[in-house]
């Protein structure tokens, strides 16, 4: 018997600090991904074009929308992979619990989410680089000089809790196909199934109140809550499910 009382906060940031080193190759694939999303953003999101008797003007529009895109979709899928058996072995190199594991399993997420936000949205830059030395067309920025600051950290916050949103989601559906294999073809046909009969019956309200919901707030602050709420809600669900589950298994 030890007489050394081991505290929550404590093994919560031995685990958070294990994981941020032991998961490197998450990141790894974070860079992977972005630069895929670069190429891919090198045609633009959009354009529109104009023509007359001897001049022809194309204008192409670029963004961080697919790199955005799929930081988003690389915070869910690392949520899952997080929740499997392999991830969940690395907690017992500590003195644990399912609630000191879930915890820095949280923390991980929100710091690879504000990883991936802020990546994301610096990459526009990177993009303007590449377009003007390789492909040899002119840029205009169409942010204001003197806003642009604030917009970027606007911009950052709102992709890091976009992203946070996912991890919870993916949290959430990881542990649930950890207590049965079932969850794994039940979720996505439910998903599905709800998006094919709202539009084959012509009623998709739920769908589009859904993401209205969370994409369409104008206000930034409350936008923020709804985000911590919905998350919040996910990962008690995960927490609270994660504790039906066998101590190792």
């Amino acid at each position: 018997m030890s007489l050394t009382k081991v505290s929550l906060i404590s093994i919560v940031k031995k685990q958070y600090s294990y994981k941020l080193k032991a998961y490197v190759q998450v990141f790894l694939t974070l860079v992977f991904l972005q630069l895929l999303a670069i190429l891919f953003s090198l045609n633009g999101v959009g354009m529109m074009g104009s023509s007359s008797d001897s001049i022809e003007v194309d204008v192409h529009y670029y963004s961080a929308d697919i790199v955005v895109f799929f930081m988003m979709l690389w915070g869910f899928i690392t949520a899952i992979l997080i929740t499997t058996k392999a991830y969940r072995n690395d907690d017992f190199a500590f003195v644990t619990n399912r609630l000191s594991s879930n915890l820095s399993n949280l923390l991980f997420l929100l710091t690879a989410s504000i990883i991936g936000g802020l990546t994301a949205m610096l990459s526009t830059n990177l993009m303007k680089v590449i377009m003007y030395f390789y492909v040899g067309q002119q840029t205009i920025d169409s942010t204001n000089v003197v806003g642009s600051p604030v917009e970027l950290l606007i911009g950052i916050l709102a992709t890091a809790f976009y992203i946070f949103l996912f991890c919870a989601l993916g949290y959430f559906i990881g542990t649930l196909a950890q207590i049965h294999k079932v969850f794994v073809v039940l979720v996505p046909a439910l998903f599905f199934g709800t998006l094919f009969l709202g539009e084959a019956s012509g009623n998709t309200k739920i769908v589009t109140n859904f993401f209205g919901f969370i994409f369409t707030e104008s206000s930034i602050l409350l936008f923020i809550v709804k985000i911590i709420v919905t998350s919040g809600l996910l990962f008690s669900g995960a927490f609270v499910l994660s504790n039906r589950m066998e101590v190792r298994s």
